[in-house]
């Protein structure tokens, strides 16, 4: 194990706060692997610091005057990140102009950190595990294969045996990265280290910005040590900074309550932080045309039996084509009617006849709606991307937000469907 004096000099020479027994158990093993060329996983919360310890490994191993690379694995766009990791050859792509060296070719002899790897998708996945196990990878669009000697450090915030239960994560790739672990432990576990840590945000603040000299009262460091704090260490300096810049002297604890959000907001934002996958969403779209089917059934049964006038009728028509509007997220013109028929795959087109015969749906061409054949799920889809894409001048971060999937997923479906041009 690591000696005490070899655990401060490196707190030192990174600008590690804290002495909670899990912190200093977790750069003792990070120190003990270093030597050793292994593979590592470092597993943590969002924020805690995951990445100052690729850094630590580096610096204490044999490789440490070779280059060491960090990549954010869920930063770099699925349709590129191979190009981006292994290199590619020129005209292997639209837009491969010439060739190009991966992060793996860059680093060779070195270390690389994959930040974020369980964003990474199945078939980049294939890829790595082949450079863990024999250090050889292809360029994309190369038939040449190409040997490196690197060691690959990866981090993670989500819990990898589910990713691996889910098919999210190969299995073996998992085993084979996390060679040895190292936990990283959560700010709300590390006792004391948390006024530590306050005080050297709010006095590397006060240094850096020249503003009044600001300390916290006991019953201020008793709020920060009972809060959950579900962002670590980069929520703890964001409000330390900002007591800094805008308190003076001893702040109490109702002072600084006001830059603490509530613990029910904070549960509600984790509890509603959703996760995606292909399923999911399509699930989502099941749901969304089984709405649609239920709107206009009830809106039959509703013309079939009302015998009130025919402007109820109408008042009627006009609240299906709302809400079917809403639900498809179609702009109401003179075509919507007509697409809205053609988005019923379950054969109502009956209701439409009806509504005809009273006179109120005159624009739709029932004959035409019945001639159209049933569309597929996959069709659907496109239809509902493309019809978001185009209402969005082809903002795909609006678009994203709009339909409740991830970009990286609309990425995928735009390629998918051949939708660039919108």
């Amino acid at each position: 194990m690591a000696t005490e004096q070899e655990i401060r000099r490196v707190k030192q020479q990174f600008g590690v706060i804290g002495e909670s027994p899990a912190l200093l158990a977790a750069i003792g093993r990070a120190l003990r692997v270093a030597p050793i060329d292994l593979s590592v996983l470092i597993i943590g919360e969002s924020g805690t610091g995951k990445e100052v310890f690729p850094k630590i490994i580096h610096a204490n191993s044999p490789r440490r005057h070779k280059k060491y690379i960090a990549v954010n694995c869920g930063a770099i766009p699925e349709g590129t990140i191979d190009s981006e990791l292994f290199g590619h050859v020129k005209g292997s792509f639209t837009g491969a102009i010439s060739d190009h060296k991966g992060y793996f070719e860059e680093a060779d002899g070195g270390v690389i950190f994959l930040d974020e790897v369980a964003e990474m998708p199945l078939s980049t996945q294939a890829r790595l595990l082949r450079v863990l196990e024999n250090g050889e990878y292809l360029r994309v669009g190369d038939s040449t294969v190409r040997k490196t000697n690197i060691r690959v450090v990866a981090a993670t915030n989500k819990d990898m045996e589910q990713a691996v239960k889910d098919g999210r994560f190969r299995e073996d790739l998992y085993y084979r990265l996390s060679t040895v672990q190292i936990n990283v432990p959560p700010l709300r576990e590390r006792g004391r280290d948390i006024v530590l840590l306050t005080r050297k945000f709010m006095r590397d603040f006060m240094d850096a910005n020249r503003t009044a000299e600001v300390s916290l009262g006991d019953d201020a460091n008793n709020l920060l040590l009972s809060y959950h704090w579900p962002g670590n260490v980069r929520q703890l300096k964001s409000v330390a900074e900002q007591v800094a810049l805008f308190e003076s002297g001893t702040v109490d604890a109702n002072t600084l309550r006001q830059y603490m959000p509530s613990n029910r907001e904070t549960a509600l934002t984790v509890k509603t932080q959703p996760t995606y996958d292909y399923n999911t969403e399509r699930e989502q779209l099941f749901t969304m045309l089984l709405s649609m089917r239920a709107e206009i059934e009830a809106l039959k049964k509703r013309v079939e039996n009302d015998a009130s006038p025919a402007s109820h009728v109408t008042a009627n028509v006009a609240e299906l084509k709302r809400d079917t509007n809403g639900l498809l997220g179609l702009r109401h013109n003179e075509d919507d009617t007509r697409r809205i028929g053609l988005s019923m795959p379950y054969g109502h087109t009956d209701d439409l006849h009806s509504m005809q015969e009273l006179g109120h749906v005159d624009e739709i061409n029932v004959t035409d709606v019945e001639d159209v054949p049933v569309k597929t799920l996959d069709e659907t889809e496109r239809e509902t991307i493309e019809n978001a894409l185009r209402r969005n001048n082809g903002r795909r971060k609006v678009t994203a937000q709009e339909l409740n999937i991830s970009e990286r997923t609309l990425y995928r479906k735009i390629k998918q469907y051949n939708l660039e041009r919108e």
